[in-house]
């Protein structure tokens, strides 16, 4: 690849300047090219070197691009591609470049959630259609997805409001809830997690940030005359402190620290919890672990992860956490009571 977009552009006024063959190219009509181009697309008056333009034509020579340009010296003065029909724009793609490009289209074919009429399915098919002259194989990556997922139908139009960046009318209805509640949101984001997928965005009116699972959307609407706003509040950090979807001002943000017993401290120390997780010891006797989780909100999704391995780990602080995991696991173990269990047995019949 180019080094910076500057070089970039000069290879490619370099290859315009070529192809027009109605005119005779010194070098010097190269390099005020390429510094008019600079001025036009950057509004830089600085002037490109006679060295640059030099170096430029020895890289589109070379193969390091891929351009290999036919680039020759004529009457010891002029520039032209030896083959007139030559251009760095349609160089043939190289094996390489198919590989790059079919290991692109396995992952974006695997969000098969989108429409396959919506414009993203499109432009994958559209792509995968350029290069099967070139390569035909068997998928190679595949990931984990629901296809029936209640409320997938609005992923395609959410994604439109998104990028559209409208306001949007949302009836939604909780789990606990009754009945639907409106909101008027400025939709900022769609985040999938654990095979569902949660709409992210600001109530109009106070601002206060919600996420809201798409399958408990009843219906929406755009509202084009609320003018969209955006959060401060919400950013490209917005997540750094979260495992899952779950954050609001409740929470209790702590440093967790666990340990993890031999079964299970390997497969956490290379699949961490969360992007914080450090490793502060070895036990070598057992094999077992202990690690922290720096500054991180204790929402259910943490809690959950902790719980999908059972008795191999221990939470040692916060006290809150250690508190709640004793009286998850305390209900928990009453349900598997021995005269628990001869109760349900004798309630079902057996």
């Amino acid at each position: 690849m180019p080094q910076n977009k500057n070089a970039l552009l000069r290879y490619r006024t370099i290859d315009r300047c070529l192809r027009n063959t109605g005119r005779r190219w010194t070098l010097q009509d190269l390099v005020d090219a390429c510094s008019d181009a600079l001025y036009e697309y950057e509004g830089k008056q600085d002037l490109v070197s006679v060295r640059s333009v030099q170096r430029d034509i020895e890289m589109m020579r070379s193969d390091k691009l891929g351009y290999e340009a036919p680039i020759e010296v004529y009457d010891r003065k002029y520039y032209r591609y030896a083959d007139p029909e030559y251009s760095i724009s349609n160089r043939q793609l190289s094996q390489e470049d198919i590989n790059v490009l079919n290991r692109t289209i396995d992952l974006l074919r695997d969000f098969d959630e989108f429409d396959p009429m919506h414009e993203m399915a499109d432009v994958v098919n559209r792509l995968q259609d350029k290069i099967a002259a070139a390569s035909q194989r068997r998928r190679i990556v595949s990931f984990e997805r629901n296809p029936d997922l209640k409320g997938i139908q609005f992923l395609n139009p959410l994604y439109d409001i998104i990028a559209s960046r409208t306001t949007v009318n949302i009836n939604y209805r909780s789990f606990n809830a009754r009945q639907a509640s409106e909101f008027i949101l400025f939709p900022y984001l769609l985040k999938e997690f654990n095979n569902r997928w949660f709409l992210f965005g600001s109530r109009a009116g106070d601002m206060k940030l919600f996420n809201l699972a798409l399958d408990r959307i009843e219906d929406f609407h755009p509202c084009a005359d609320i003018p969209f706003k955006d959060n401060p509040d919400f950013g490209d950090d917005y997540f750094d402190d979260v495992v899952g979807v779950t954050k609001h001002d409740r929470l209790e943000k702590a440093t967790v620290r666990f340990i993890a017993n031999n079964q299970h401290a390997s497969y956490i120390l290379t699949k961490p919890i969360h992007s914080s997780q450090k490793l502060i010891s070895k036990n070598k006797e057992d094999g077992s672990m202990t690690f922290e989780l720096v500054d991180i909100l204790l929402n259910t999704e943490l809690y959950k992860a902790f719980l999908s391995f059972g008795d191999g780990i221990q939470i040692l602080a916060p006290k809150s956490a250690v508190r709640h995991l004793r009286k998850i696991f305390h209900e928990a173990l009453k349900k598997y009571d021995p005269a628990a269990i001869a109760d349900q047995d004798k309630n079902n019949g057996r």
